[in-house]
């Protein structure tokens, strides 16, 4: 990445941690890091809008939805902290993406290679259900992380990124969002659909680390990795 690219990623850095542009989704991460739950009773909580990290240099791009209320809001980095994220970053090291298999804080050691997490909102929402509102008001932040990263593949984690995806790179007709859904762009770049990491899909069986990674694995062999 060209140095005048890796600055304007750390524009929008910049400019994600100090966003107030969402009432309610404001009001709502700093009463969570405020409250606290009783576990982390004695951590500070981030309680600011989470931006994206990863590799720069990234082809494979992996979209969620927004961070968790007493995950990335509590910690600061996309998906650190919570079982979403425990399940993820687990796969990232078992195909060749990540350093380390756990995430537990933005200083833990953990590093990205060939990959970028990111979302389409910033803030932890209530009952993680952002408004399409809130969605269309942050949704840029993500939109100029993609122009600048070098994606070739991008994962989206959930139909609600998948949406907000399609529309950035102008997909139409959108298919179906499915899990394993492949979208082939006419410049040669890729869309891959993966049920959400959360705990409600991955308790429950709807998705399992076999149908994880081979969403990860196919990235990779998109990708040229």
């Amino acid at each position: 990445m060209r140095s005048d690219q890796l600055a304007a990623l750390l524009q929008v850095e910049r400019e994600v941690v100090v966003c107030r542009a969402c009432p309610r989704l404001v009001a709502w991460r700093e009463q969570v890091a405020a409250e606290r739950r009783f576990a982390f009773r004695d951590e500070e909580y981030w309680g600011r809008p989470v931006p994206g990290f990863g590799d720069p240099e990234a082809h494979v791009v992996i979209i969620g939805l927004a961070p968790a209320a007493h995950g990335a809001n509590r910690t600061g980095r996309m998906f650190t902290g919570d079982r979403s994220g425990d399940f993820l970053f687990a796969a990232l090291h078992r195909t060749g993406f990540a350093n380390q298999p756990t995430s537990t804080a933005r200083d833990d050691g953990l590093a990205l290679t060939g990959a970028w997490i990111t979302a389409p909102v910033r803030c932890a929402p209530p009952a993680n259900k952002p408004t399409p509102e809130e969605r269309d008001t942050c949704v840029s932040y993500m939109q100029r992380e993609l122009a600048l990263l070098d994606g070739r593949v991008f994962i989206s984690l959930g139909a609600f990124g998948y949406q907000a995806l399609c529309t950035h790179l102008g997909v139409r007709p959108r298919p179906r969002f499915a899990h394993g859904v492949e979208v082939a762009l006419p410049d040669g770049r890729w869309i891959l659909g993966s049920y959400h990491v959360s705990q409600q899909n991955t308790f429950t069986g709807t998705l399992t680390e076999p149908m994880f990674d081979a969403v990860l694995l196919r990235a990779r062999q998109l990708a040229h990795l």
